[in-house]
């Protein structure tokens, strides 16, 4: 074997003859003598020692180009690793009968570069596919040579979403779209609660494409971008600084940053600088950043500490773990002088593309594909006389089928791309990116595949995360400008009801006072939040220390809006009501007070000797409802009872007693009457029941009154009010005249008030000089009834209002929190002292006295499902009977009479008395016995008097006579009266016996 190399290194050596012949030669400087001799010695090596490894000799060569920035660690990762799978692919696939070819272009990171080295490798070498081009802006120019030609077009980095294979046919990403990382970002944000977030991006194809994307995003879970950030790719380091500083003015502390790193490296710098990177700022940086933290410059990483980055996260397999370590060694034999490395998802984008175009290739069979070039005219461009490659879209769509699984997972193209894989999130501490969690559609877990073991609530990764100025709290989204050092907190200046809110100036100092109810609350919810906010009190008044106010409320909350040129106040405090046209232009927080709209008019004493307090218990439509129950049950007992029971027959006169009487005695002792019908009993067990709760209500109604002490207001609705014409009063600087005139009352009927004692003296005058009622919110009335609570009461319906509120800019990310601060204030015993502290125990007095005053008397409305089910249950009776009684007696209403004839015999029918059931089946026995004994040739006559019919007209002979068995004993005059329906003679019988008699016939 050491002979036969010896003796092809000689052969070798003759026919080169040249000292250089074995050095490192491009195919550019070798010359045509050099490659002749090696592909000699090629050919010999096949034939002599391993003809088994070259069996691909005769493969035909697929020439394909690559256009990378080779000047970046991107491109020198992204060209290692396509070598590297050009010798893994054909190693294992050797019996390929083409072999891709590469052709490596340096675009120097320059757009123009790139589209010159795209022409360039279509016109020398005919590609039949480009791998790259590196960046979104540069694959947009050749994207759209790819498809003049018919070229595929290949990028395992170009991530913009504005670079699409639907727009662009023959561009296929081999990555991770932009977009796909959004909600991986969006959960981050979520978990955190942050309400604003602004993005930093770079202005080129690449940033700007993901701007509007994030922005769905963001709103997806209700979080605001109110300022968006873009840097040219050429800005000075003084334009970045002016940037910002220009975001250190604003409130918000998180920004997402989406750029190129050469750019972002500089963004970072600046910004540790600038003391951006310190303790209440947030950073989150996209894949095309997060993806390179391990590789970046000790000074970059430096600034970077406590940033957050998503990445695109592969499957970790074996085959991935051996590759890596494979690849690191080539990296470092190939670039020796870069320490820091680390193969992400581009790299193995890299990688797999090889596969993908090498299976694909050989597929659609395009080895003797060409360019079909157009006929030669004067001024065609370089792009013109390239042609279109024959077999370009088979080619392409040879590509789009390759399904297989790589070393960044599965490789399958959903519209010209790969589908969304799962995320890292990642956090740079120290040298190092320390994994936080991973994102897939199912939301953050802490190791893949996520299992329930490993799942994550939403906020726990969130505790593991070090945040810029190594602090282990999760900034809270925002902070004061640092031209803002304080907010400035308008209060409302008002004359009356102190209480709530009341401005002072210091006499000597000339500084204002703030007290109250209002402020006090404020204050402690300010302590409450999880971070310190300076404030500072502004009094809306006409100029400093004059104690008049500037306007209504209106115009107060219209000094914090937004949309005003300059803001004169960041929040308003004060009895401030929350409503819907101050919504428009501001935020407010939760409400702080009891919400509603009421009236309190002066309050009377009832007086208990009264002749007819008895009948107050229940009211007049009550009374006369229970009375024609009473009638209507009555009459339906009579009805069903009359034909059965003796009871119930007799003269009008007694029965109409009986109607009246029987249902009447009912309520307060039982009848002696028995009923004999079973709808009957029915009827009375529900009307007891009725009556049962009538009486109990009654009484309970009549001791109230005559035992507890009745304080009854003047009026106890507006409605009263506005048909007397009587005037109502309401508080100064309010709302409430236009809810008044809303509902009818007559604005000359109006009385502005403005202090307690105001309210106090206009209700003990009433319609002498002052106002029979005042309207307020319940919060003033609820002071007025503390003081004077023996004097007046709530009367009528409350109208919904909101309550008393904070109220900020609209947007301003401190809403959300005070809203929290202010429910856990309204929770704890620090709001009852303060309320004690301000109006005293208001409960001893509203104890004694309800919200709403109605009368005392039972209405209606309370029994209307009792009598719903006593009229039922009567009527339903009441209907049967006459049902079954029209049935028993249809042979009158089938008869041939006229109307008034049947109803005269129906009245008839109903008033005769029915036999009951003893009777009749008696009757019937002794028929049937009758019937019986005349089959035998018998008569059975009864004492009394009675009848017998036969058909046999000759039966007794003469027509009457006596009929007897012997003489002198007892005997039966008869007599012939007639003929039956049956046509038979009917005979008529008087015994002067008392026992029964039989005759032989």
């Amino acid at each position: 074997m050491i002979l036969s190399y010896i003796f092809l290194f000689s052969i070798l050596s003759f026919l080169c003859q040249n000292p250089n012949c074995f050095k490192p030669q491009t195919a550019q400087n070798m010359n045509p003598r050099s490659l002749f001799s090696i592909y000699q010695l090629y050919i010999l090596i096949c034939l002599f020692i391993t003809p088994s490894t070259c069996q691909n000799v005769t493969a035909t060569r697929i020439d394909v180009g690559v256009i990378l920035d080779l000047d970046t660690y991107v491109g020198k990762m992204s060209k290692t690793c396509l070598e590297m799978a050009m010798d893994d692919f054909y190693s294992a696939h050797n019996d390929y009968t083409t072999r891709l070819v590469l052709h490596t272009r340096n675009a120097t990171s320059d757009a123009v570069t790139a589209a010159s080295a795209a022409i360039e490798l279509l016109k020398s070498y005919q590609v039949k596919a480009i791998l790259g081009p590196q960046q979104s802006r540069q694959a947009d120019f050749i994207a759209d040579i790819g498809n003049t030609t018919q070229v595929p077009i290949i990028s395992f980095t170009a991530t913009s979403p504005l670079l699409s294979h639907l727009e662009t046919p023959y561009f296929i990403r081999m990555a991770q779209v932009d977009t796909s990382q959004l909600k991986a970002i969006a959960a981050i944000v979520k978990a955190a609660q942050w309400r604003e977030i602004v993005p930093i991006y770079e202005r080129s194809h690449y940033g700007s494409g993901i701007i509007s994307y994030l922005a769905d995003a963001m709103q997806g879970i209700g979080t605001r971008i109110p300022y968006r950030c873009g840097i040219s790719p050429s800005a000075t380091d003084d334009q970045i600084l002016k940037e910002l500083y220009n975001l250190m003015t604003m409130q918000t502390r998180v920004f997402i940053v989406h750029m190129l790193p050469s750019l972002a490296y500089r963004l970072f710098l600046k910004a540790k600088a600038v003391g951006m990177m310190s303790n209440g700022y947030a950073w989150i940086v996209t894949d095309g950043i997060a993806s390179l933290l391990s590789s970046m410059d000790p000074n970059v990483i430096n600034s970077m500490q406590g940033v957050i980055g998503v990445k695109t996260y592969p499957p970790q397999t074996r085959e991935l773990d051996q590759f890596s370590k494979r690849w690191e060694q080539q990296f470092h034999k190939k670039y020796p002088g870069i320490n820091h490395v680390q193969l992400n998802a581009f790299g193995l984008g890299a990688y797999d593309s090889i596969f993908a175009l090498a299976m694909a290739v050989e597929k659609a069979d395009i080895a003797n594909s060409q360019f079909s070039k157009p006929a030669i005219q004067d001024k065609m461009t370089d792009l013109e006389t390239l042609g279109v490659l024959e077999s370009g879209q088979k080619l392409l769509q040879s590509v789009l089928k390759t399904k297989f699984t790589g070393l960044s997972g599965g490789v399958e193209f959903i519209n010209g791309q790969l589908p969304i894989s799962a995320f890292q999130v990642v956090n740079l501490v120290g040298n190092d990116a320390i994994s936080i969690g991973h994102w897939t559609e199912n939301g953050i877990t802490e190791q893949l595949p996520a299992s329930n073991e490993n799942s994550m609530k939403e906020k726990n990764f969130m505790k593991k995360v070090v945040w810029p100025g190594k602090s282990g709290r999760i900034p809270k989204g925002w902070d004061i400008p640092v031209n803002e050092k304080k907010l400035r907190i308008g209060v409302p200046v008002k004359a009356g009801f102190s209480q709530f809110i009341n401005v002072e100036t210091d006499p000597q100092t000339k500084a204002p006072i703030i007290t109250g109810y209002c402020k006090e609350v404020f204050e402690a919810v300010m302590k409450s939040l999880p971070y310190a906010v300076p404030y500072e009190y502004e009094p809306f008044e006409t100029s400093e220390g004059s104690g008049e106010s500037a306007g209504t409320y209106d115009d107060l909350v219209g000094n914090i809006s937004t949309e005003t040129e300059r803001r004169r106040y960041d929040a308003v405090i004060g009895d401030i009501t929350i409503r819907s046209n101050r919504a428009e232009f501001v935020d407010f927080t939760l409400p702080y007070t009891e919400s509603g709209v009421s009236m309190i008019v002066p309050i009377k004493h009832e007086n208990r000797k009264n002749a007819w307090i008895f009948l107050k218990p229940l009211k007049t439509e009550l009374w006369i409802t229970i009375g024609a129950f009473f009638v209507y049950t009555g009459i339906v007992i009579w009805v069903l009872e009359h034909r059965v029971n003796k009871e119930f027959r007799g003269p009008p006169s007694k029965q109409i007693g009986m109607i009246l009487w029987f249902s009447f005695s009912t309520m307060v002792f039982a009848h002696k009457e028995r009923v004999m019908s079973n709808l009957s009993r029915f009827v009375l067990i529900i009307w007891i029941f009725t009556v049962l709760v009538l009486s109990s209500s009654y009484t309970a109604s009549l001791t109230s009154l005559l035992t507890v002490q009745q304080l009854q207001p003047t009026v106890t609705d507006i409605d009263t009010l506005i048909r007397n014409g009587e005037c109502i009063g309401y508080q100064n600087d309010s709302f409430i005249p236009g809810l008044l005139k809303s509902i009818g009352v007559n604005e000359s009927k109006l009385k502005v008030l403005t202090t307690l004692e105001d309210f106090h003296g206009n209700l003990s005058k009433g319609s002498n000089g002052g106002v029979s009622a005042i309207v307020d919110e319940l919060p003033y009335l609820r002071l007025v009834l503390a003081k004077y609570c023996s004097k007046y009461k709530l009367v009528g319906p409350t109208y919904k209002t909101a309550g008393f509120g904070f109220a900020f800019p609209k947007g301003s990310p401190l809403v959300p929190d005070v809203s929290r601060a202010v429910l856990k204030v309204m929770e704890s015993p620090e709001m009852d002292v303060i309320t004690k502290a301000w109006f005293g125990d208001r409960d001893k007095c509203l104890e004694e006295d309800e919200t709403t005053v109605a009368s005392d008397s039972l209405p209606l409305d309370s029994f209307k499902g009792l009598f719903l089910i006593a009229a039922l249950t009567s009527t339903s009776a009441l209907f049967i009977f006459l049902i079954n009684f029209f049935h028993e007696n249809k042979h009158i209403l089938a008869s041939q009479e006229t109307v008034k004839q049947k109803v005269a015999a129906v009245v008839k029918t109903f008033d005769e008395k029915k036999e009951d059931a003893h009777q009749a089946a008696k009757k019937e026995k002794c028929k049937e016995e009758e019937i019986e004994m005349t089959a035998r040739g018998e008569i059975h006559l009864t004492p009394g008097e009675t009848s017998f019919s036969h058909h046999e007209e000759g039966l007794f002979s003469p027509d009457e006579g006596l009929l007897s068995t012997e003489p002198g004993t007892p005997y039966h005059e008869y007599a012939v009266i007639g003929m039956n329906e049956d046509g038979q003679r009917k005979y008529h019988f008087h015994s002067n016996s008392d026992s029964s008699l039989y005759y032989k016939i």
